[in-house]
């Protein structure tokens, strides 16, 4: 029998990663659709050759250079759908892969754009990760090299928090790492005790 799938999600900083975290800790098994990114961008990846394709001079030592990348897609309206048209497959073919062998009985798959990619559906539940909009503000732009603009980029391309919230199952919490940690503990035990139904509708 395939693990309760758990798929995890929230806008840039809204603390995802921390509570993708607390699911290892808790020996959770984490697909991370960012990290499946980065390794099929990697020399030997899957998704060079397919850049490459599109872009060669995207490539630089045999791996996806990634700032070229980005300058593609700030510079070429047409560059975002096509590179997902090649990568998505790949990844969604990573992420089978996993599920397939995973032993455990829930499984976590962390994925940025979950909702922007209709992804939903193929989840027994989504756990939307949020926190409030100031806090998220200054989280990402206390990273370096972020800007205001940037940010403002990234958020008109994500589907908003408050709409997230409301397509979930599940929210957690983000602001106190204490809550955060309660609410994913109440989850497990929930899950495993078959207060969450498999399948979404």
């Amino acid at each position: 029998m395939r693990p309760f799938l758990v798929g995890l999600t929230g806008s840039i900083g809204m603390g995802k990663s921390t509570a993708a975290g607390l699911f290892r800790a808790r020996n959770i098994p984490v697909w991370d659709a960012d990290a499946a990114v980065h390794a099929l961008y990697a020399p030997g990846g899957a998704g060079v050759e397919a850049i490459r394709a599109m872009r060669p001079d995207a490539i630089a030592g045999g791996a996806v250079d990634r700032k070229k990348l980005s300058d593609w897609i700030a510079g070429d309206p047409g560059a975002l759908p096509r590179i997902e048209r090649a990568i998505h497959p790949l990844v969604a073919e990573d992420r089978a892969r996993f599920v397939e062998s995973c032993e455990a009985d829930i499984a976590v798959l962390d994925i940025p754009l979950l909702f922007e990619t209709g992804a939903e559906g193929g989840f027994d539940l989504v756990a939307v990760v949020s926190a409030p909009a100031e806090v998220q503000r200054d989280r990402v732009l206390s990273r370096p090299g972020m800007t205001e603009e940037r940010l403002d980029a990234v958020l008109a391309r994500q589907v908003p928090d408050a709409e997230k919230r409301a397509r979930g199952d599940v929210v957690i919490p983000s602001l106190n790492l204490e809550e955060t940690r309660a609410t994913i503990d109440a989850l497990i035990h929930d899950i495993r005790g078959g207060r969450h139904a498999r399948n979404r509708p």
